[in-house]
């Protein structure tokens, strides 16, 4: 209770229409000169009649404009009685608790840690929590918006009324609150902000757990029923199968596509729980990799834009649903990692940009809070509330859905303050360098959190310039990501592999110069959705010739990434060599695997899997130099490259011949003496290739080269890549 006198005339004007921004102050239970009063604004309502716990009705006056007063029959000296409200709306009856009724609702220690940026505190602090007082349960809504003149909770529960659900401002944060009685699972809901700057909007949730549907914008209250997980086993070995030293395959896809022709509307969760992780598994692949799946009101941004940071996207089924497909996928063996993006947002009417009539989730000045490449808002990470907000999403996801790690997209763009700037539009940071030293103090606390309270979760960089220590740990300078997505490897081979084989010769250094710093970091080698779209082509009609020319080289291709080192990444279609360019809109184009060539390609896809995790010589030194040893490497006239992968124990022969062109009697230097066996040729007939190569093995004779004692003479197939190991 909060003492007060009789409301102003203004104060009553204000609250009647919406625009008072302390209603507890004026509504609830009061002592006034009357007494002990009660006022209650339901607007439309015919009739609003206060029960006390001892059954006492006490009928309110209609004081005009769906204000209701009374005063209950006790002394200013006893305890408020508990009360329910019993509302008449035209004949049509409403028994509730009264929002007014309760106090405080936040812990004061966790507005000050919110306010000190702790992302524990955000998480309890802020959204819709599920509460239970007494024996009345309801929804306690709370949003951040310290600028904001009054905030107000609207949804289905109350007609979507502003009038009727004004919050109450906790000053030690800047945090709005309200306790609602009654709320449903499933209802919608947002805030109705009267921003500083005059305006007043409709908000969806920043922190809300599920989302309508688009074209829809509202939050929805989640169900809080706990989802009954079954991958305890898969969480405590996790950290083993995404260590360093481990085989990790990644498949990467846009869950909206992978099978949009079969998914209906909201069950493309539960299609994919039913056919991917299966999929993958059959594949050799050892995890799936999703473009974001959080909230995003533009399907064409595939989600690089997204605006519900905790909320799956409405448009592919159900948190419960996304929670089951996790939990299928740790069933099959297979890890999920997803894309988050903390670099920026888009300016949607309803999201985040000036949410309470100030840059509050954004810098100011456009200089640094417009992101001139996505036309999106950057995230000011100077705030406290944001970066323990942002963080907070992080580990949401890692905790609450037991996702297995994130892909953390354009961290490029947040580590530099001239990112896609030309002079004069940028600002320098304090020490007047072009470092983000914000963002980069945001990195640090996030990966930090990440490896503190999400055992054996990983953090990967989409970071495409040559900051040093990404994947160095925090406590030695570095940023501290797990892995880093090797964008130099990629677009180097790739260049490489589109050049006719004639003229490969003269761009030899672009498949060898990864190695000089392919151990400064650890390393995944991505062939992701990026390189499919935007005109670039398909994986396929980047190689040149005909038809079957494009498939060898993309064979062999495969055979390079799969023997190079670094973790692998393919995105989806890759795998079944699709001829078109990715379109989000439509699904894969599984009718190709009609085709032998196609097929083959699948094939060698999912030998190449199993061959890299069966062999530990092609993954366990993955990030160790002492993995790899060039044999042949600067053979630039004939396009061929050699090179041994190890674990020191096991060694492999990699051997590509990037020419149409067979290569007879080809020596070879290699570390042991009896037969190499064969164990894999991407040219092989069930790959769809020729059927060249040797026998399936041959024996290294004692005849030095390449500075070892034995060597090999091998039939180097045109366009392949063979993989040899020694039988003992």
């Amino acid at each position: 209770m909060i003492p007060a006198d009789d409301p102003s005339p203004d104060a009553l004007r204000a609250l009647l229409a919406g625009e008072h921004g302390q209603p507890f102050a004026v509504l609830g239970v009061h002592d006034s000169g009357a007494g002990r009063v009660l006022r209650a604004l339901q607007p439309g309502a015919s009739a609003v009649t206060a029960t006390l716990a001892d059954g006492t009705d006490v009928p309110l006056d209609d004081a005009g404009g769906g204000l209701f007063v009374g005063v209950l029959p006790t002394g200013r000296n006893d305890p408020v009685p508990a009360y329910r409200l019993r509302i008449d709306w035209s004949g049509v009856q409403q028994d509730t608790a009264d929002a007014y009724a309760y106090g405080t609702q936040i812990d004061e220690t966790d507005l000050a840690g919110l306010a000190a940026g702790d992302w524990r505190c955000a998480r309890r602090a802020l959204g819709a929590h599920w509460l239970r007082h007494g024996e009345v349960e309801g929804v306690r809504f709370s949003v951040w918006a310290p600028n904001a003149r009054r905030v107000a909770v609207v949804g289905d529960f109350n007609s979507w009324d502003g009038r009727r659900h004004g919050m109450r401002l906790r000053h030690t944060a800047g945090v709005w609150e309200i306790f609602v009685p009654g709320v449903q699972a499933g209802q919608r809901y947002k805030y109705q902000v009267h921003g500083a700057d005059g305006l007043t909007t409709l908000r969806a949730d920043p922190v809300a757990w599920r989302s309508e549907p688009s074209p829809g914008t509202a939050s929805l209250v989640a169900d809080p029923t706990a989802f009954a997980w079954t991958d305890t086993d898969w969480l405590t070995r996790r950290a083993a199968r995404q260590a360093p030293d481990a085989p990790m395959a990644i498949y990467e896809l846009h869950a909206g596509s992978w099978l949009a022709d079969d998914a209906g509307p909201d069950d493309t969760w539960d299609l994919l729980a039913e056919r991917l992780p299966a999929y993958a598994k059959a594949m050799g692949f050892t995890h799936i990799e999703l473009l974001p799946v959080m909230e995003h009101p533009f399907g064409g941004s595939w989600g690089y834009q997204p605006l519900g940071m905790f909320s799956p996207c409405g448009r592919l089924g159900t948190p419960t649903s996304f929670a089951r497909f996790v939990d299928r996928c740790h069933a099959e063996g297979i890890g999920v990692l997803l894309d988050w993006v903390p670099a920026h947002f888009p300016n949607d009417a309803h999201g985040l940009v000036h949410f309470d009539g100030t840059a509050l989730y954004e810098y100011a000045d456009p200089r640094e809070g417009f992101h001139p490449d996505w036309n999106t808002c950057i995230y000011n990470l100077g705030r406290n509330e944001v970066r323990a907000m942002l963080v907070a999403s992080a580990m949401h996801w890692l905790q609450h859905y037991h996702v297995d790690g994130l892909r953390v997209d354009a961290v490029a763009s947040m580590l530099y303050r001239d990112y896609s700037r030309k002079p004069g539009e940028w600002i320098p940071n304090h020490l007047g360098g072009r470092e983000n030293l914000e963002s980069v103090a945001f990195l640090r606390q996030m990966n930090e959190a990440v490896h503190d309270a999400a055992p054996g979760a990983i953090t990967v960089a989409e970071e495409s310039t040559a900051w040093p220590g990404v994947t160095a740990p925090v406590a030695r300078d570095g940023l501290g990501f797990d892995y880093k997505w090797n964008m130099g490897w990629m677009h180097d081979t790739l260049r490489y592999m589109a050049h006719e084989p004639v003229h490969r010769a003269y761009h030899h250094d672009d498949m060898t110069f990864g190695l000089v710093y392919a151990y400064s970091e650890h390393f995944v080698l991505p062939l992701s959705h990026d390189e499919v779209v935007h005109g670039k082509g398909s994986l396929l009609n980047k190689m040149p010739g005909w038809h079957g020319d494009k498939l060898a080289n993309l064979r062999a291709y495969y055979g390079f990434m799969w023997s190079h080192p670094g973790k692998k990444l393919l995105f989806m279609g890759g795998e079944l060599a699709q001829r078109s360019e990715w379109n989000h809109d439509a699904t894969l184009p599984w009718a190709q695997l009609d085709d032998t060539g196609h097929r083959g390609v699948q094939r060698l896809v999912a030998d190449l899997n199993h061959l890299y995790a069966a062999l530990p010589a092609l993954h366990a030194l993955d990030c160790d130099p002492d993995g790899f040893r060039w044999v042949v490497g600067d053979d630039r006239g004939n396009s061929v490259l050699a090179y041994l992968r190890s674990d020191r124990r096991q060694w492999v022969l990699a051997v590509c011949n990037f020419t149409p062109v067979v290569r007879e009697g080809y020596r070879i230097g290699v570390p042991a003496a009896g037969r190499w066996r064969e164990c894999l040729n991407t040219d092989a007939a069930t790959y769809g290739g020729g059927n060249q190569g040797n026998a399936g093995g041959v024996h290294a004779d004692p005849i030095a080269a390449h500075g070892m004692a034995h060597s090999l003479v091998l039939r180097l197939p045109p366009l392949t890549t063979l993989l040899l190991t020694p039988e003992d």
